[in-house]
């Protein structure tokens, strides 16, 4: 199936149901961290989906495009850390922990296999 938009992109659909996601389970962090822990998690997730949105909007280079999905990768790095945070903080279970940090990998994964695949044929 040929990719016509980025919502055709297994990555940003991914990354966007993981985006929900960890917006719905940070719900659950006590008051003073939604401020705080539960912030900065919830933007880091939602980060990736926006900039492979953004960096779509500039595939005609594929440098740019590229330079996007780096960004992208980083954020989901990012997420891991702040997920490793609030489970050693009693936040978040060790078992939900572990499966948003396993859905991180999976997404970086992808992510990193786009950026090296990428030819913009027009």
């Amino acid at each position: 199936m040929p990719i016509k938009t980025y919502k055709d992109l297994n990555v940003f659909r991914e990354s966007y149901q993981l985006a929900l996601d960890v917006s719905r389970t940070t719900r659950k962090f006590p008051g003073p961290e939604q401020f705080e822990l539960a912030r900065q998690l919830r933007r880091a997730a939602r980060s990736i989906p926006a900039n492979i949105v953004e960096g779509w909007a500039k595939r005609g280079s594929a440098a740019e495009f590229k330079r996007y999905l780096q960004v992208a990768i980083g954020s989901c790095e990012e997420c891991k850390l702040w997920l490793e945070m609030s489970r050693d903080e009693s936040y978040l279970s060790p078992e939900d922990c572990k499966d948003l940090v396993n859905r991180f990998h999976v997404v970086g994964a992808m992510l990193a296999s786009l950026w090296k695949q990428w030819k913009y044929s027009g």
